[in-house]
């Protein structure tokens, strides 16, 4: 039996021989599946359809025409402020919001009760027209809107026909008196729409009867059938 002496050198050589070709078995055992660096990165960048959102959607929620505007007071019937709403859109077949567009108006003086006022609309259009929840009234240039008489709240909303009005009664000061009286001279109406929040469609600026005296105890009702109703708060 023969002994073979491998020099150091010999024996590095085979020993990378070796290695090398155990490296090409097993590379060729699983060749279809070998996939170089670069050859995965491009698979992996490529998302499938629904892999993930980018946020870049186009929807925008502006389908009701609306606007929010700052909050007014606690009872006024703004629940925020009119200056920037748009009116909503009309749906078919059903009545529109009595507004400055459709209707007119009238404030009177009367007698009965002391320190109040009649606020009148008529419809003035060819359809119906409803007057929801209260008016909000703005007299001068006050900053938020009078407040409303919760218990003037009717058991359904007036429904104006063309021709047909609605009433409101605004109480001046209460029984006993509030704070920063004065004298007022225009008065402007804004409309509810149907959600009750904001204001809809055209307001009307109305010349008050000579004399107006209000503080900060004035109140308006809810929209009204009749004036006797609207007069009895």
């Amino acid at each position: 039996m023969f002994r073979i002496r491998i020099r150091p050198r010999t024996a590095v050589a085979a020993t990378a021989a070796a290695l090398a070709a155990l490296s090409l078995s097993a590379c060729g055992g699983s060749s279809s599946d070998a996939r170089s660096p670069g050859q995965a990165v491009a698979e992996g960048a490529t998302a499938r359809p629904g892999d993930h959102g980018t946020g870049n959607g186009t929807g925008t929620g502006n389908d009701s025409g609306t606007e929010s505007a700052p909050s007014a007071g606690k009872n006024s019937a703004l629940a925020k402020s009119p200056a920037a709403v748009k009116t909503p859109g009309k749906g078919s077949g059903s009545s529109d919001a009595c507004t400055g567009d459709n209707v007119t108006a009238v404030i009177t003086k009367v007698p009965r009760p002391i320190n109040h006022l009649l606020l009148t609309i008529t419809n003035k259009g060819s359809r119906a027209c409803n007057a929801y929840f209260a008016p909000a009234l703005r007299f001068d240039g006050d900053q938020s809107a009078t407040q409303v008489n919760q218990d003037s709240k009717p058991q359904a909303v007036a429904t104006l026909a063309p021709g047909r009005s609605a009433y409101a009664g605004v109480q001046l000061s209460g029984a006993a008196g509030g704070d920063h009286g004065r004298a007022a001279r225009k008065l402007t109406v804004y409309f509810a729409p149907r959600s009750g929040s904001g204001s809809t469609g055209a307001p009307v600026t109305l010349s008050l009867p000579t004399g107006t005296y209000k503080d900060d105890n004035a109140s308006v009702t809810y929209w009204q059938d009749s004036a006797a109703d609207a007069l009895q708060f």
